[in-house]
């Protein structure tokens, strides 16, 4: 059932809720907006700073498939509510780490508990949003995490500067907590729709077009993994720049992802109000996204640290875009009943991607430098929409 038009909280509601995507973010982006510090306290290289990213996207991987069927059979307040506690208190904990031990198992734990983050959004947009307000709902979505990454590089650095690294990430933490009542007394202002509780989501593992959108998720979020991760790291080698001159560089790229996940979300809206079918204007917008994507490939030829930044910024521009669509195509096609586990098998297909190739790329850019990875991510995307190009729900 969709949400009952006379609500008059619902989407103020949903913005309560994308908070936690941004304390989501937030935590999960200290490290990267502090990666420079603890590779130089901990005497890190690239390729191990890659395994401590592997440890978070490996177990976000695992999880997320249970946490979405969590959701979707005991419901969404329960499971975001001790899934937000348990990722704020692994996020405190990172603060007390004293080696990189430490930091991988805190980050195995960061992911597991935030693995139910993105499927928990997906399965409120479906139950507060009417059908043709969901692109848009996973815009608001994107803009919770372009907050997270906005705020984490400043934040992150200003706590760092003035009382250690370590204090920034038990402050990160302690916010998540604060979150829970707040979300807690917000879902009873507006119900949302009767969405019926699901317990075989496995059995979607059965239907082929999951499993295209799974395969094409991975590739396109390649590109997402590498400017959510490594751009602090890349500013600072790529322009020589320090920790402090380069969060001046690395807040911009999100607030363009903000407008890439409105952008996507309007346009595919204007597609289906021409009367083209939902999911066929979800992969119009992604190919274009693809296209721009491309202008990747130029960045590291960029003559200054403002110009990297621009070129960073117009591709997560495109990737933003890319993502509000595809994570919205589960939701056209699977309906609402298993918008959990849909969304979840997503959000694994980014964790097994990322823990792939994250000790690769560190690997690879300790040996030959950032440019062969750029070049290699730049074509992900249009490989996605190849693959989407195989299913019928996306013609």
């Amino acid at each position: 059932m969709t949400p009952p038009n006379g609500v008059r909280y619902r989407w103020l509601v949903l913005s309560v809720f994308v908070l936690s995507t941004a304390i989501n973010i937030l935590d999960r982006a200290t490290l990267a907006a502090l990666a420079p510090l603890l590779k130089l306290e901990f005497g890190l290289t690239n390729a191990q700073y890659g395994w401590i990213t592997s440890a978070f996207n490996l177990t976000y991987a695992v999880s997320a498939p249970l946490a979405g069927m969590l959701i979707d059979s005991l419901g969404l307040n329960r499971v975001i509510s001790f899934a937000v506690g348990l990722w704020s208190c692994a996020g405190i904990a990172t603060g007390f780490t004293r080696g990189l031990g430490g930091l991988v198992g805190c980050r195995a734990v960061l992911g597991v508990a935030e693995a139910a983050g993105i499927p928990a959004a997906g399965k409120a947009i479906h139950k507060y949003l009417l059908p043709g307000e969901r692109a848009l709902g996973n815009a608001v979505n994107q803009a919770g995490v372009s907050l997270g990454q906005i705020v984490a590089p400043v934040l992150a650095t200003w706590i760092a500067v003035r009382s250690g690294w370590r204090a920034a990430f038990i402050v990160t933490g302690v916010l998540g907590l604060a979150w829970i009542p707040l979300w807690n007394w917000a879902a009873h202002r507006a119900p949302g729709g009767a969405i019926p509780k699901q317990h075989g989501g496995a059995a979607m593992l059965r239907d082929r077009r999951l499993w295209v959108f799974v395969i094409a998720n991975a590739l396109s979020m390649m590109g997402y993994y590498l400017w959510f991760n490594w751009t602090t790291l890349y500013m600072v080698s790529a322009h020589g720049l320090t920790l402090e001159q380069a969060v001046w560089y690395v807040w911009v790229p999100p607030v363009f992802a903000a407008v890439g996940g409105f952008a996507g979300g309007w346009l595919s809206l204007r597609l289906i109000g021409r009367g083209v079918a939902a999911p066929a204007a979800r992969f119009r917008v992604c190919l274009a996204a693809s296209v721009i994507f491309l202008f990747t490939l130029a960045i590291p030829w960029a003559p200054s640290p403002a110009w990297t930044s621009a070129g960073i910024s117009l591709s997560i521009l495109a990737v933003a875009a890319f993502s509000v669509n595809m994570y919205t195509l589960p939701l056209d096609v699977f309906g609402a009943a298993p918008a959990g586990f849909a969304i979840a098998a997503l959000v694994s297909s980014y964790g097994l991607i990322s823990a792939v190739i994250a000790p690769i790329v560190g690997t690879v850019i300790d040996s030959n430098g950032y440019t062969p990875v750029i070049a290699v991510v730049t074509f992900t995307p249009l490989a996605a929409c190849a693959v989407l190009w195989f299913t019928r729900s996306t013609r």
